[in-house]
This record gives structure tokens, sequence and C-alpha cells, in this order.
């Protein structure tokens, strides 16, 4: 299979951050406010940090408090960028319409790995032997904050009225199996796909890794 690094979204599903720039110009209706890159550098260097929007004048840029100043894309811009010299802690955006504010969000250092988290995308699946659940596997900090440079192998482990469809984690070089119970983290994030076996129940999922806290949930299959 070839692949590169355009589009949208990565092999895995994960939306880049160009997925929010483009629901900015072309999703009115969804108030958007994306903040990136992540937060986590060296400290001392200078980061160019962009922020996307739509439904706003401006957005101001805090860092750990202090304003970074306050920018508005203009008619034909697509997003707003400040250069900020790295120092842990938390950047915070705040996008206002005539001088409200209308959203926030904000990215924080993260420390270690420490645990990981679990995201199905439902927790009820039918039971007819092809309908999947897609699980998304976080690594997280000690605070639960996601730690974007983790790529810890994360092994998978499957009980009850399914199985391991496949695995991923969005990256473009990897050369892990897609059919297989352990991946890599990518960005700290990979992807377990559990399909239903044809029978009713219950499946318990798992997810662990050397030094972390391990994770599990349970999908209904009706």
């Amino acid at each position: 299979m070839d692949t590169n690094d355009f589009g949208i979204i990565d092999l895995a599903g994960f939306p880049k951050d160009i997925y929010y720039m483009y629901q900015s110009e072309w999703c009115p209706e969804k108030q958007v406010l994306h903040l990136f890159p992540h937060w986590n550098w060296t400290p001392g260097q200078t980061v160019d940090v962009w922020a996307c929007y739509n439904n706003a004048d401006e957005v101001e840029l805090f860092c750990n408090g202090k304003s970074m100043g306050t920018r508005s894309k203009g008619k034909d811009g697509s997003h707003v960028c400040w250069r900020v010299v790295f120092e842990p802690g938390t950047i915070k955006a705040v996008a206002r319409k005539n001088g409200k504010t209308v959203q926030e969000t904000e990215r924080s250092t993260a420390g270690a790995p420490a645990r990981i988290r679990l995201r199905p995308d439902r927790s009820i699946i039918q039971a007819d032997g092809d309908d999947l659940c897609f699980i998304t596997v976080e690594i997280l900090d000690k605070n639960g904050t996601l730690c974007p440079l983790a790529d810890n192998k994360v092994a998978f482990s499957i009980s009850g009225s399914g199985t391991i469809a496949g695995v991923d984690n969005g990256s473009q070089t990897s050369m892990e199996k897609f059919k297989a119970t352990e991946r890599n983290a990518f960005y700290g994030k990979c992807l377990a796909v559990v399909r239903n076996s044809g029978e009713p129940g219950k499946i318990t999922f798992s997810a662990a890794s050397p030094g972390l806290e391990s994770a599990g949930i349970t999908i209904e299959c009706r």
C-alpha cells in the first residue's frame, strides 16, 4: 500500500491540525478554536504557535497567564500565529466576538508517561460478526495530559464475544503489522479495532505497557 503525508487525517483516522483549519473555514455552524502544536519543547526554544478559528473577531494567546498578543486572521486569512519562547506550563487561546469571550482552548506541557486511557467510539455494537468498535489508546502523564512525544509499545488483550480486527498508530513510516496484538504509540496515540465474533455478550478489552498503569473497558454486543 502506498501512503504519503498529505490529507487531513492520518492512517489511523486521527485528525491532523489542518483538519481543524478546514473545519473552521467550511463549517460555520460549528464553533472552532484549535491551538497547535503541542507544548513539549526545549526551554528557550522559539516555537511558532498557530490557532485556527471561526465565528470570532480575534484570538488572544496567553503563556502561563501572560498575554502574547491578540491576532485577527482578517478577511482572507486561514489562521493566526505567534512566535513564543517555550517555557514549561500552559498556553491558552481565547477567541472573542464583539469583545466577549466565545471559546477557550489550551495546551499544557506533559510530564513523563504514567498511564493509558482508552476511548472507544461507542460502547455497544451489533452481535452480527461484522460490527466494529474503534478504540483510541492514549498515553497520559500523571495529571491526565496527553504525552505528545510518547512512543511506548502497547500490548492488547481481549476476551468474550470479540476479536482484535487490526491495530494502527497513524505513522506513515511504521513497518508494524496491522494484524497484531500490540502497537507503538505515535505522538502519544495508537488505535485498536475490535470486531464482534457473531455472538451476543460482552467484550473485555485491555491495554498495557511496561511502567504504565494499564486500562480496560467493556463493550456490549447485542
